[in-house]
């Protein structure tokens, strides 16, 4: 298609960010300081993407284990700290076997995500679809559609793939490996909400080791039709209402747009199936009742761009450091799969001793492009890997490394490649990000967030 015949608006900018997620934005805030023009385009009508959309908890921040330590810092601190000014997150120990999550808000978060951005002066550009990449050397011309605007284009000397499914990078020709490909993609799953739980009730009839013995039975038995013998249900902020994991929807394509169709109907249907079982078998649920679905089915991994390095298995499990690593993981293999035997449950491994790996600047840089850089669950990892590394706490981290790194590239005339990596460290640790595996044991007992920085 001859996109020029149709370009109904044009903008320029000097780092463009592709997708407004918990990594995209965080880029976007990390590389505006007043000297680049900084822009960020999201095809829904508010930011966050995973972090608004389906979730309510940040993971990551803290080692899994009896003696957590935190290992994540700079420009995520800020966003979880304007979350706890109003009143609006807590901490939950190790929850189900990920660590210390931070429970949140996620209407709230919108308006922090919307207030940062605004805050450093990125230009926002909301309902706008990524159609088409058009390159000239070193300059970019993104496609984007808008049903008000109709086609509209911005050019970019530098560009963050911040999609999510490597939207840019597949429109510009830059390699990537499709989940399923070589292992099972990891499932899907539509998250539901449900109000008036008595969470004392539900606590003192065992809470989650009855929940996990209920579901289990009721799979095995087949009375329910649930998808799983094992999932989770976890207070919120809001009073007397939990969030799920749950829901699980294997072998459909969410590339595919049959696949993707068919998994959004699937999860809704599961949804309602979990609340007839929740209500009739699970004490304090008897009153309860679904108030929201997440905005979309949630996808954990579809493609993985091949960077100039490669996380592996081995480098998580082996708690390895990297002489240019941008941030740190404690997570472990989350891996949400259909197994050999055709069961749907999730497979753990832990990083050893309670540790955490360096991940290094080559994971965000694409072999392909000079003036690229790639965060969230589209940088380069194989498939274990990736389900260690894709907590929310992480890809933050990715995009304050993307941001800043984009900044210098631009201040120093220099490709993604070839950036000064001193100067990058430096600015890494201006912002307060942690790149080395602290000794200090966090204190996780208490909900308020200022006395874990």
């Amino acid at each position: 298609m001859n996109f020029s015949t149709v370009i109904t608006k044009s903008f320029q900018t000097d780092i463009l960010i592709i997708g407004s997620g918990s990594a995209g934005s965080t880029a976007a805030i990390a590389a505006s300081d007043g000297r680049h023009k900084v822009t960020i385009v999201e095809r829904y009508g508010f930011p966050g993407g995973t972090s608004t959309q389906m979730l309510d908890t940040f993971y990551g921040f803290f080692t899994p284990s009896d003696s957590p330590k935190k290992i994540v810092g700079g420009i995520p601190d800020r966003i979880v700290n304007a979350l706890n000014h109003s009143g609006d997150i807590f901490l939950r120990p190790n929850t189900y076997g990920a660590g210390t999550g931070v429970n949140y808000n996620p209407e709230k978060l919108k308006l922090v995500w919307d207030s940062l951005l605004q805050e450093s002066g990125v230009q926002i550009l909301y309902h706008s679809t990524l159609v088409g990449v058009e390159k000239v050397g070193e300059t970019s011309t993104c496609i984007f559609f808008n049903k008000g605007y109709g086609f509209y284009s911005i050019i970019a000397k530098r560009v963050i793939d911040a999609s999510g499914d490597a939207d840019y990078c597949h429109w510009a020709g830059i390699k990537y490996e499709r989940a399923g490909e070589k292992e099972a993609a990891q499932s899907m799953t539509t998250t539901f909400r449900m109000a008036n739980v008595e969470q004392q009730e539900y606590e003192a009839a065992g809470g989650k080791k009855m929940l996990k013995e209920k579901m289990a039975e009721a799979y095995e038995k087949g009375t329910y039709g649930l998808p799983r013998k094992e999932g989770s249900a976890h207070e919120m902020c809001q009073p007397k209402c939990i969030s799920t994991v749950a829901v699980k929807v294997v072998d459909l394509d969410p590339l595919d747009v049959e696949g993707i169709t068919k998994a959004e109907i699937e999860g809704r249907r599961q949804s309602f199936i979990f609340e007839d079982f929740f209500r009739a078998e699970v004490p304090g649920y008897q009153n309860a009742k679904i108030i929201g679905l997440s905005h979309q089915i949630g996808v954990r991994e579809t493609s993985r761009v091949y960077g100039e390095y490669r996380l592996t298995k081995e480098d998580c499990m082996n708690a390895m450091t990297f002489e240019d690593q941008i941030f740190l993981c404690g997570a472990p293999i989350e891996d949400h799969r259909k197994s050999d035997k055709g069961d749907s449950e999730t497979f753990w491994q832990y990083v050893p001793k309670g540790g955490a790996y360096g991940v290094p600047y080559g994971t965000i840089v694409p072999k392909e492009s000079q003036n690229t850089w790639v965060i969230g669950r589209c940088f380069s990892a194989t498939h274990d890997a990736h389900a260690s590394c894709r907590s929310m706490a992480q890809t933050m981290s990715m995009g304050q490394a993307a941001g800043l790194a984009a900044k210098i590239s631009l201040d120093t005339d220099q490709n993604a490649k070839n950036i000064d990596f001193n100067k990058l460290q430096n600015a890494l640790f201006a912002v307060g990000a942690i790149l080395e595996m602290p000794q200090k044991i966090a204190d996780t007992s208490r909900n308020g967030w200022e006395n874990n920085k």
